[in-house]
C-alpha cells in the first residue's frame, strides 16, 4: 500500500432508526468479512450488484479488501462483537479526476440509511485525493441503489445506456447534501430518544428490596408512575422486589426488554452491558457513578462501555446520571424524591444533583415539565442530541439545558440555530471556556482568554437565551411557558404603589428594555379609568386602593398601546383588596389580549397564588420586579434574534484561496510558527485585506534608501526572531522624517535589540498613516469553537481597555455589523464630540475578508492586526501577526466520537 492506513476516517454513525454502526476503511484482514458478506446476498441481489449471479465471489473480496488508500479506497461498517461487515462501498480512479463507486449493503441493514452514510464518507476522502467526480454504472431493476444516489442530496445526472443507467454526481458535499445528513442524523436521534422516553418495557438492574437504595429508589418510581408497560426488577439474590417478580439477569426476563436502568457497581456495569447487549436491549441509562469523571481507569472503563454498546447497536444515557422521565408517558427512571407536574418544557441536565433540585422548583412553581434527561458524562447521548429531539417533539414548548461542557461547539450552535427559530432554548452554561485557560502570545488571545466571551458568543448567535442562575433559568422559562415571545423591548408598568414601580423601571432599562410614555389615546383612557390623583404615565400608578377589575381594565388598556410590547403588573396587598381577586383579573386580561403580548405580574406579597396549579396559572408570577424585567429583557433579545433570522455575510470575490494555501503549505513545511513579514503581507493581500504601504528590507542602507522613495513621516520595525511585541522592545519606531534619521534610528535599534540577544535579522519600513481610530481585529483558532473572531479598541492600550467583541465562525452580516456597534468605543467612529465619521464599512469589510480567511485557512492559529487604522475612507491594517500550525484532520461526516 502506498500510505498507511488513514485511523482518522474511523468512526461510529448513528442510522435511521437510532442504532449505531462502526464506519472504517477496510483492511486486508477484512477479506473474509467481506466475503461472509458478499456471500449472504441472495441471487437477485448479486445479479443486481455485480450484473450477473456467476461471479467469482472470493476473487471480488480479496480485491475490494487490499487498496491503496488513494486510487482505491474501500470502507466498510461494522457490527457486533465480531465485527460483522454489513456494508461496504468502494471506488476505484478510471481517469484522472473521476471514479467509479459501488455498494454493497446486508439485506437486513438495507432502508436504514447505510448506503448514504457510506457515499458521504467515501465522497469526503475522494475530493481530499483530488476525485472530483464519481459514477455508477446501475441495473434499470436497482431502483434501491437509484433511490440512494436520488436521496443522498448530491446533484446528480442520469445518462440511459442499452440495459443500464449511469450515474454520475460531483464529491463535493453541497448545501443540500450537508441538509440531508444532518435530517437523517435527527431522524436517528428522534428514533434512539423514543426508546429512551416512551419505553414498550424497562428493567431495572440492581433493583433492591432496601430502602434508601438507587436501586430500590428507581423501582419505587417507575411502579408508582404509571408506565404502559412491564418493569423487570433484576437481582440475582431475590425471587420477588416490591411485589413484582424478580429475575437474576436481563438474560432470563421471558418477554423483550426496550430500556435497562443500570444502578449496580461500577465493577459490574460492562458485565450487564455485555447481557444486555445479547438480551437485544436497545437503550441503557447508566446511573452508577466511578466512570470517566473520577480518573483514568474510570476513563477506560466508560470507553469500554461505550465499546460494548456500538458493537451491540445499543445506545445510552450516562454513565454517572440520575435517569430521565417523561410525564405524559408515565415513565419515571430517576431516583429523585419527586415527579414533576405534566407540562410543556423539556429539561436536560449535566449534574445531576442540579437535575433533583431543578425538578423541586419546577414543581414549587407550577411549571409543568414534558421530558428530564439527566445526561451524566454524556459518554453517547448529548445535548446536541436531546435539541434535535426536542425539536420535532410535539409536546415540547420550551427547552432548558445545564451545562458544564461542550462535546461540539459548533455542532450545538448550527442545531441550536435550527432549532431555536421554532422553540426557546435556555441554557445554563457553568464554569469558564477552554479560552480562559490558553496562554496566548497576541492581543487577540490575551483580550479572548479574559472570560468567557466564546460561551457568550456561541449563545448569541444561535439564538440561545443564556441564564445566570438556577432561579433565572426558571423566570424565563416560566415567561415563556406561560407567555408569547415578546416583538419588542418597550415596557409598560401597571402597579398600585410606586416605589416598586420605579425599581423595575430602572432594571428594564439595565436589561437593554425601554419604559417610553405613553400615546395620549391611552393615557385619556387611564384618566378616565382612574382617580384624579392616580398618575397615568408610565409607568401607570393606580394608587394602593386600585380594585382587581382596575387591574384588568389598565393592563388591557396599556398593552393595546402601539408604542407598548410588553406589561408587567404590579401588587402589593392593601386591606381591602385581595390577592385572589387580582390574580384572577390579571389572568383574564392575559386572555383577552389572545397571545398578542406577555403580561408579568409581580405579587410581593406572596410567592405564588394560593391554590393555583401548572394548568391554572397563565401568567408568571414573580415576588420582585427586578427577577420579572430580566426575565423580560432575555425574552425581548431572543424575540429580536428570531424575528431578524441570520444573512450570511458576503463572501469577497477577489481572494486567491489557493495561493494563501501554498503561502501557509510552506511555512508549515518549516514547522510552522509565526510568519515572517513578508509572508504576512503575502497572505492579507491573498484575501484583499488592505495593508499600510511597506516593504521588508534586510539592511539599514535598504531601509534607509526605501525610506527616500516612500517620503516621510515613516515607520520604522526590527525584525527579529522570536521579536513579537516590538513596542515593548523598543523596536517600532514612528514619524521619522528622510533617510537621515532612519539610519540613525535603525542603528541605535540595533544596537539595543543585540544587546538584549534579539539582534535584527531584518527591517520593515512603512509610510505613516496618520489619523484614524485605532482599532484592533485578530482571531484565535480555540480548539472547541474553531475560530473566533475579534474586534475591539485598538493599539497598545488595547489589552488594558479590553472593549472587546467577539464571533465564532460561520459570520453573517449581522454579526459583522453588531461586532462594531456594540463597543463601547464605538462613538469614537462615528464622530465622538464634532469629530469626523470613521469608514465604520470599510471596518466591516475588514472583518468579513478575515472571517473568510479564516475558514479557508484552519491552521491559522493566532493573527493580530493591531493597530487598523480607521479613517474618514478607508481602514488600513497597520500592522499584523500571524501564527500557523498543523492541524488534525476533520472528523468523518456524522461522526459521533
Amino acid at each position: 500500500m502506498s500510505v498507511t492506513y488513514p485511523t482518522h476516517r474511523e468512526a461510529d454513525v448513528a442510522l435511521r432508526d437510532g442504532s449505531t454502526v462502526h464506519v472504517r476503511p477496510i483492511r486486508p484482514d477484512d477479506e473474509g468479512r467481506l466475503l461472509t458478506l458478499l456471500a449472504s446476498l441472495s441471487v437477485d441481489a448479486r445479479v443486481l450488484r455485480f450484473f450477473s449471479a456467476g461471479v467469482n465471489l472470493e476473487a471480488i473480496a480479496t480485491k475490494d479488501s487490499h487498496v491503496d488508500y488513494e486510487q482505491t479506497f474501500g470502507i466498510v461498517a461494522t457490527t457486533g462483537a465480531d465485527g460483522r461487515i454489513v456494508g461496504h462501498g468502494a471506488y476505484a480512479v478510471t481517469d484522472g479526476d473521476r471514479a467509479e463507486v459501488g455498494f454493497t449493503i446486508a439485506e437486513d441493514f438495507q432502508g436504514r440509511g447505510l448506503g448514504t452514510i457510506l457515499l458521504g464518507h467515501l465522497a469526503e476522502v475522494a475530493a481530499t485525493h483530488g476525485i472530483y467526480h464519481f459514477e455508477a454504472i446501475v441495473l434499470p431493476a436497482n431502483y434501491r441503489m437509484l433511490g440512494l444516489f436520488r436521496d443522498s442530496g448530491f446533484p446528480i445526472q442520469l445518462h440511459t445506456d442499452p440495459n443500464e443507467i449511469r450515474v454520475e454526481l460531483p464529491t463535493s458535499l453541497t448545501e443540500e447534501a450537508i441538509e440531508r445528513f444532518e435530517h437523517r442524523e435527527q431522524l436517528a436521534v428522534v428514533s434512539a430518544m423514543t426508546h429512551f422516553l416512551r419505553p414498550t418495557s424497562v428493567a431495572v438492574v440492581g433493583a433492591s428490596k432496601r430502602k434508601g437504595t438507587v436501586g430500590a429508589a428507581v423501582l419505587r418510581n417507575l411502579l408508582s408512575a404509571g408506565l404502559d408497560g412491564p418493569v423487570y426488577p433484576i437481582n440475582p439474590t431475590a425471587k420477588v422486589v416490591q411485589s413484582v417478580l424478580s429475575y437474576p439477569t436481563v438474560e432470563d426476563v421471558p418477554g423483550p426488554v426496550d430500556m435497562a436502568v443500570i444502578a449496580v457497581p461500577s465493577s459490574l456495569v460492562l458485565e450487564v452491558a455485555e447481557q444486555c447487549g445479547r438480551k437485544g436491549v436497545r437503550t441503557l441509562v447508566v446511573l452508577t457513578a466511578g466512570f470517566g469523571e473520577v480518573d483514568g481507569s474510570g476513563r477506560d472503563r466508560e470507553k469500554e462501555l461505550l465499546r460494548i454498546c456500538r458493537a451491540n447497536g445499543m445506545r445510552m444515557i450516562g454513565p454517572n446520571c440520575i435517569g430521565v422521565l417523561n410525564t405524559t408517558a408515565g415513565l419515571n427512571a430517576t431516583f429523585g424524591p419527586t415527579m414533576p407536574p405534566a407540562g410543556r418544557v423539556a429539561f436536560a441536565s449535566q449534574s445531576g444533583a442540579l437535575g433533583l433540585a431543578a425538578i423541586q422548583e419546577a414543581k414549587r412553581r407550577g411549571i409543568g415539565i414534558s421530558d428530564f434527561v439527566s445526561m451524566g458524562n454524556k459518554s453517547d447521548i448529548s445535548g446536541n442530541d436531546l435539541l434535535q429531539y426536542w425539536e420535532s417533539a410535539s409536546e415540547t414548548d420550551v427547552i432548558l439545558l445545564y451545562l458544564e461542557s461542550f462535546g461540539n461547539p459548533r455542532k450545538f450552535g448550527r442545531i441550536a440555530r435550527r432549532v431555536a427559530q421554532s422553540k426557546p432554548i435556555v441554557a445554563i452554561k457553568s464554569g469558564r471556556s477552554s479560552a480562559g485557560a490558553r496562554a496566548s502570545a497576541s492581543h487577540t488571545g490575551a483580550l479572548i482568554a479574559a472570560s468567557d466571551v466564546t460561551v457568550d458568543a456561541l449563545f448569541r448567535q444561535a439564538g440561545v437565551i443564556r441564564a445566570d442562575t438556577i432561579d433565572s433559568l426558571f423566570d424565563i422559562a416560566t415567561l415563556l411557558a406561560k407567555q408569547p415571545v415578546p416583538m419588542g423591548g418597550r415596557v409598560g408598568i401597571v402597579t398600585n404603589v410606586g416605589g416598586p414601580a420605579i425599581l423595575c423601571a430602572d432594571t428594564c432599562e439595565a436589561e437593554g428594555l425601554v419604559v417610553p410614555p405613553l400615546s395620549p389615546e391611552t393615557t385619556a383612557a387611564l384618566k378616565a379609568l382612574l382617580p384624579a390623583e392616580a398618575s397615568a404615565v408610565n409607568p401607570v400608578d393606580m394608587l394602593a386602593a386600585a380594585s382587581a377589575d382596575q387591574y384588568r381594565q389598565a393592563i388591557e388598556m396599556v398593552a393595546a398601546d402601539p408604542g407598548i410590547d410588553a406589561v408587567v403588573a404590579i401588587f402589593i396587598q392593601p386591606l381591602s383588596v385581595q390577592l385572589e381577586d387580582v390574580a384572577r383579573e390579571i389572568r383574564a386580561a392575559s386572555r383577552n389580549l389572545a397571545g398578542k403580548k406577555p403580561v408579568l405580574a409581580v405579587f410581593m406579597c406572596a410567592d405564588q397564588v394560593p391554590g393555583a396549579t401548572a394548568d391554572q396559572v397563565d401568567v408568571p408570577i414573580f415576588s420582585s420586579p427586578e427577577p420579572a424585567a430580566i426575565a423580560l429583557s432575555r425574552a425581548a433579545r431572543y424575540g429580536a434574534w428570531k424575528a431578524a433570522p441570520p444573512i450570511p455575510a458576503s463572501r469577497p470575490d477577489d481572494i486567491r484561496r489557493d495561493e494563501a494555501a501554498a503561502l501557509v503549505a510552506t511555512a508549515l513545511g518549516r514547522g510552522g510558527g509565526w510568519l515572517e513579514p513578508d509572508e504576512v503581507a503575502a497572505l492579507l493581500d491573498c484575501y484583499g485585506l488592505p495593508q499600510a504601504k511597506q516593504r521588508v528590507v534586510s539592511t539599514i542602507q535598504e531601509a534607509a534608501q526605501t525610506a527616500d522613495e516612500f517620503g516621510v513621516p515613516i515607520a520604522l520595525k526590527g525584525i527579529a526572531p522570536g521579536l513579537l511585541h516590538k513596542t515593548d522592545a523598543g523596536a517600532v519606531k514612528l514619524n521619522l522624517s528622510g533617510k537621515d534619521e532612519v539610519t540613525e534610528t535603525a542603528l541605535a535599534m540595533s544596537e539595543r535589540l543585540a544587546a538584549a540577544g534579539q539582534a535584527p535579522t531584518g527591517y520593515v519600513v512603512q509610510q505613516m498613516v496618520s489619523g484614524g481610530v485605532e482599532m484592533i481585529v485578530g482571531l484565535v483558532q480555540d480548539p472547541s469553537f474553531g475560530p473566533v473572531l475579534a474586534c475591539g479598541a485598538g493599539g497598545v492600550t488595547a489589552e488594558l481597555i479590553k472593549d472587546v467583541s467577539v464571533r465564532l465562525l460561520p459570520l453573517s452580516e449581522q454579526d459583522v455589523s453588531g461586532m462594531v456597534r456594540e463597543l463601547r468605543t464605538y462613538p469614537l467612529l462615528n464622530g465622538y464630540r464634532g469629530a469626523s465619521k470613521a469608514d465604520v464599512a470599510a471596518l466591516e469589510d475588514i472583518l468579513r475578508r478575515l472571517g473568510a480567511l479564516a475558514e479557508d485557512v484552519p491552521q491559522l492559529a493566532e493573527m493580530d492586526c493591531n493597530p487598523v487604522k480607521v479613517l474618514e475612507t478607508g481602514a488600513y491594517i497597520v500592522d499584523a501577526r500571524i501564527r500557523v500550525t498543523a492541524v488534525d484532520a476533520p472528523r468523518p461526516l456524522g461522526a459521533r466520537r
